[in-house]
């Protein structure tokens, strides 16, 4: 017997133990993209479990120093490349950090054309409405307007992205106003730090793309606008193979959640409804039946986005009424 064999084995292992350590990349983004596409090539490449930390700019192009650097809408950081991430895979996305970095935001000053009546909007006073400053506290949490429209209006912060997403499939280019089966901007105001998002893979290694932070935004986002700035942003990857899925999904602390995004809210209700359906039953073990039974008392719906060239809606169980099923 070779008396080092020992030795030499815990050595590779240990070296393989040092290679598999997940890395921490810094990325402070200095090129942008406004549409999402497998044609822009990858800020940075990354591997399952590696942490990324990076910024991204407002919708309008400004950058956390008050500088324009961009051109709007939406321009987006990224795209990252993740290693091993094949079409027919599931991304797993799960953001550790979302935080203002800047102490200014803006948002648009009136309800957009879609959120209200026809005879509304010709009975307004002002036809082209400026858009609203405002003042962010990060210490003490909140957002104050910059001026005297609403006297002593505080609003507490609840930092998200607005854009998450992936290259579409069919090598289309797809421009960052826009949501869909890919992500993108889907405006959804529960996009906050620590939720986990699935996304499909279409093209090798996803290539993710972030961006149009909110320092806060109603659901709706009935003015067309969140309180736009710019963020700081951590996230970690992961990648499920041979788990094809059609829409977004997402989960936090208290729902699993999916995204569907189409011309009309209705179809956008139905692709989120269909897509929930198809969870529960590849997920949970449940039946089309049984699907159908527990959907048809326990989901819950919010209304993302009703502004950009596609609406989103959002299809939501409870994770404590999904916990006591049994296996």
């Amino acid at each position: 017997m070779n008396r080092f064999l020992p030795l030499v084995i815990i050595l590779v292992a240990t070296v393989a133990g040092v290679a598999q350590t997940p890395a921490v990349h810094t990325l402070t983004p200095d090129r942008f993209y406004n549409t999402f596409s497998f044609a822009h090539p990858p800020a940075l490449r990354i591997k399952p479990g590696d942490r990324v930390v990076t910024k991204t700019i407002d919708a309008s192009g400004m950058d956390w120093n008050g500088k324009s650097v961009a051109q709007g809408p939406n321009p987006q950081t990224g795209p990252f490349f993740v290693e091993g991430a094949e079409q027919g895979d599931m991304l797993v996305v799960t953001f550790s950090k979302m935080e203002i970095n800047r102490t200014t935001a803006y948002s648009g000053g009136a309800l957009a054309p879609y959120t209200v009546t026809p005879g509304s909007i010709l009975n307004r006073t002002e036809r082209q409405a400026p858009r609203a400053n405002w003042i962010l506290d990060k210490a003490k949490n909140v957002a104050r307007l910059d001026n005297n429209d609403i006297g002593g209006l505080e609003l507490r912060l609840r930092p998200m992205l607005g854009c998450v997403g992936v290259a579409p499939a069919r090598k289309e280019a797809i421009a960052t106003s826009t949501p869909g089966a890919f992500g993108g901007n889907m405006d959804y105001a529960g996009m906050n730090q620590g939720v986990k998002v699935m996304l499909p893979v279409n093209e090798p290694g996803a290539l993710l793309f972030i961006g149009d932070g909110h320092a806060l935004q109603g659901e709706g986002e009935v003015v067309g606008t969140g309180l736009e700035t710019s963020m700081d942003v951590e996230f970690t990857v992961q990648v499920v193979k041979k788990s094809a899925i059609q829409w977004p999904r997402l989960e936090n602390e208290t729902h699993v959640m999916v995204l569907g995004s189409e011309r009309s809210l209705i179809e956008a209700l139905q692709q989120a409804t269909s897509e929930m359906h198809r969870w529960l039953m590849q997920d949970y073990g449940l039946t089309e039946r049984g699907a159908s039974l527990l959907m048809g008392q326990a989901l819950e719906y919010e209304v993302a986005n009703v502004v950009d060239p596609r609406f989103t809606m959002v299809a939501k169980v409870r994770k404590s009424v999904l916990a006591g099923l049994k296996r």
